[in-house]
């Protein structure tokens, strides 16, 4: 080969060399780049408006509210499937809102309320001295208040024109007592009904001159509280003459305000202190608690009863008390509580927001909660949360805001729930119910076909001591509809010894519990709701679990762990009216 022809062929391998290796770098990446975006848009799969985030469509567009251009809503993180209860966010986005969260911890539920009041009468023991007859004041035996008396004291004396003239009908009708038995003693008696004493009556009739004045007599021991006359008043038949106290018991007035009300209950012990007997402290329990909050103070009157020997506690002092109470019971020794700053309430509801702990990527699950008692800086948990989980405490507005934003349910926005009402009593027969389904399911698991008829048996035991009277209207209804589906496919269960007919029955089986459960509610702490796509011949079958980890009861150990989580139940709520998806859990095969 000549030279020249040698030097183009070297010029042209070069340049078919050089050509090579830039498709290898450079169109490989554009490859990538390509696979990226195309991975980047197939999470976006509806668009939504960043001002109106109801406004929802599957394409690109332009709000029909106010113009703006629509955003994709990111359907990345777990899998595809998204729940509209879970928001999944950046750590960046998380670190900028310094979101932070405190796991709910077990307090105990004892608490201790400082309330101020004042020592006050014994009302019980407060005694009127009212006139039994008109007249005038002739003389006053007790003409101070705070005046001690005596039981039987003389107080006052009063001159009644109609005394004297009841006192000459008395003497005319005892002259002639043996022939008008009847009249004599109908004077006597119109007497007595003035409170005038048998001595008195007595001595009227036995004397030949009527007396003038009658004494008025103490009818209790205490201390004059109030004196109504003088000397020289008229006075008509009922008109309260002198009040009288009896100091020997005292009440202390407390006012408790709204938030405190669920600590306050009648029994529980006050201790309390008043400013004028310095370095002592008194005991007392409550005795009552007025039904009625006081408009203008926004307090109810919490009362207790004191004895006060020697009368040192004195009407009108001020107290200072510390009552002691707990939410503790015998079943429960500590109670759940979070801290305040994590609860968001909408009015009627109080939602919180829980990590997720079983995604991909850092997100935060809406939760709807049951409140207790306040305790401090701490709210006790009723319903909706266990032991550890994970709850915003700070930056939950954050949270909430971006749920809005980005159209998950928030705390203004959340579905309607589709629970009927129900008696606690029934829904812990329900709850007895689902323990036995636990042990049918678990038999399936196992494949064992004689293990599920027995259990199919106790569950159509349990079946039949739930107590359907204890629902009206449309719940009783509604079980009506439910209870007799369960019966006919537990029976099949408990009559099959084929395995796979007892699964065909268990799946009919599990629907309709499923549907008791989100209607009616259990005492059970939390409840989960999973699916198998594939049983059933592909159709999908469903069942309730005690446990997140899937353990297939349609398969058994063929397929142990195919299925996903679809909801989860906790405990006083229901499913809701919309949306029931959540986070997807393993789906191996």
């Amino acid at each position: 080969m000549k030279p020249r022809n040698k030097q183009i062929t070297t010029y042209i391998l070069v340049a078919l060399a050089g050509l090579l290796l830039g498709w290898l770098i450079f169109g490989g990446r554009a490859a990538e780049q390509g696979h990226n975006h195309a991975a980047e848009t197939a999470g976006a799969t509806e668009y939504t408006c960043s001002m109106h985030p109801q406004i929802r469509q599957d394409g690109p567009g332009k709000c029909p509210l106010c113009g703006m251009d629509l955003i994709p809503v990111s359907k990345g993180g777990s899998g595809g499937k998204t729940s509209r209860y879970v928001l999944e966010m950046t750590p960046e986005a998380i670190a900028l809102a310094n979101i932070q969260t405190t796991p709910a911890q077990l307090v105990n539920p004892e608490n201790e309320l400082l309330l101020s009041g004042t020592v006050q009468l014994n009302e019980q023991q407060v005694s009127s001295i009212t006139a039994k007859f008109p007249g005038r004041i002739e003389r006053l035996y007790v003409n101070f208040t705070g005046q001690e008396v005596r039981k039987g004291e003389r107080l006052a004396s009063v001159y009644s024109p109609e005394l004297i003239t009841a006192q000459r009908e008395l003497q005319e009708a005892a002259r002639s007592k043996d022939l008008m038995p009847e009249l004599y003693e109908a004077a006597k008696t119109k007497l007595r009904l003035w409170n005038i004493s048998a001595k008195q009556i007595a001595r009227i009739e036995q004397a030949n001159d009527i007396l003038t004045s009658f004494d008025i007599y103490s009818g209790a021991a205490g201390v004059v509280t109030e004196r109504q006359v003088a000397v020289g008043d008229y006075v008509s038949t009922g008109s309260i003459l002198f009040q009288v106290a009896n100091l020997s018991s005292v009440w202390v007035v407390l006012d408790a305000y709204e938030s405190d009300l669920s600590w306050v209950k009648q029994g529980a012990s006050i201790n309390f202190t008043v400013p004028g007997i310095p370095g002592k402290e008194f005991t007392a329990k409550v005795a009552f608690v007025t039904p009625v909050l006081d408009a203008s103070t926004r307090a109810v009157q919490v009362r207790a009863e004191v004895l006060n020997p020697g009368n040192q506690l004195k009407p009108g002092m001020f107290a200072n008390a510390r009552i002691k109470t707990s939410t503790r019971t015998a079943a429960k020794e500590n109670a759940l509580a979070i801290q305040r700053t994590a609860v968001l309430w909408t009015g009627k509801r109080s939602v919180v927001y829980v990590k997720a702990d079983d995604r991909d990527a850092p997100a935060f699950e809406m939760r709807e909660v049951t409140l207790g008692p306040r305790l401090g800086d701490m709210y006790l948990i009723e319903a909706g949360l266990s032991e550890g989980e994970q709850v915003v405490t700070n930056g939950v507005f954050a949270v909430d805001g971006a749920a809005q934003l980005s159209g998950n349910y928030s705390m203004m926005s959340a579905p309607a729930n589709n629970m009927l009402e129900a008696p606690e009593e029934f829904q812990t027969q329900l709850t007895v119910l689902v323990d036995s389904y636990y042990t049918l399911k678990n038999a399936l698991v196992a494949s064992d076909a004689d293990a599920a008829r027995q259990a199919a048996g106790k569950f159509r035991q349990a079946l039949n001591k739930t107590d359907m009277t204890l629902l009206d209207g449309s719940s009783h209804a509604k079980w009506m509809q439910l209870q007799p589906v369960l019966a006919s496919n537990a029976d099949a269960i408990q009559k099959s010894t084929v395995i796979d007919k007892q699964r065909e029955a268990f799946s009919p089986l599990s629907n309709h519990l499923i549907e008791a459960v989100e209607t009616f509610g259990t005492s059970k702490e939390v409840l989960y709701k999973q699916k198998c796509p594939m049983a059933l011949g592909d159709q999908g079958g469903y069942w309730l679990s005690e446990q997140k980890d899937i353990r297939n009861p349609y398969f058994g150990d063929a397929m142990l762990t195919c299925g996903e989580t679809e909801q989860t139940y906790r405990q006083g709520y229901g499913a809701p009216a919309a949306d029931k998806s959540a986070p997807v859990q393993s789906h191996v095969h």
